[in-house]
């Protein structure tokens, strides 16, 4: 099974196979933040911001 570290929390995950491939986004389940992973071998994770969800629709 894959590994990867939150790059938020440093918690360890564990992915499954179709979880652990390029572009795929992921909920850290101890931290709560999004991540993409961005690198398959070593397995690596990113922090994915959400800039529209952040903008109230005043802001557009």
């Amino acid at each position: 099974m894959p590994q990867a570290t939150c790059p938020v929390c440093e918690a360890e995950l564990h992915l499954s196979k179709a979880e652990a491939l390029f572009g795929r986004r992921i909920t850290c389940p101890e931290c709560g933040s999004l991540l993409e992973v961005v690198e398959e071998d070593p397995l690596e994770l990113e922090e994915v911001f959400d800039f529209e969800e952040e903008l109230d629709e005043d802001e557009y």
